[in-house]
């Protein structure tokens, strides 16, 4: 039988990490940022203490690729493009999930 549990995170940030070939444009293709933009997201969870409260994980494409890195926030449905690195603070804080 499966187990039911309870969601263990208040929320969760996916993040596309994406790659296509033959000059197609993806979120993490090289020079886009959407695998660092994830690391760099998961690092900031974990040296605000925030783990156990959100959380940072790659998705595969989110299908905006033109308009990416594109950044979504389940459960509360906020949707963020164009995504970038120093973009990371304020979108924590946005989502109402930084303790500062």
């Amino acid at each position: 039988m499966v187990e039911k549990r309870s969601i263990p995170y208040i929320k969760t940030i996916f993040v596309c990490t994406n790659v296509r070939e033959g000059g197609k444009v993806a979120c993490a293709n090289p020079g886009r940022g959407g695998d660092e933009i994830c690391e760099k997201l998961k690092a900031y969870i974990k040296e605000r203490g925030l783990k156990g409260k959100i959380r940072a994980v790659s998705s595969g494409c989110l299908d905006l690729c033109a308009q990416g890195p594109n950044v979504f926030v389940y459960p509360v449905g906020r949707w963020y493009s164009g995504v970038r690195q120093e973009d990371i603070a304020q979108l924590i804080k946005e989502i109402g999930c930084d303790r500062t």
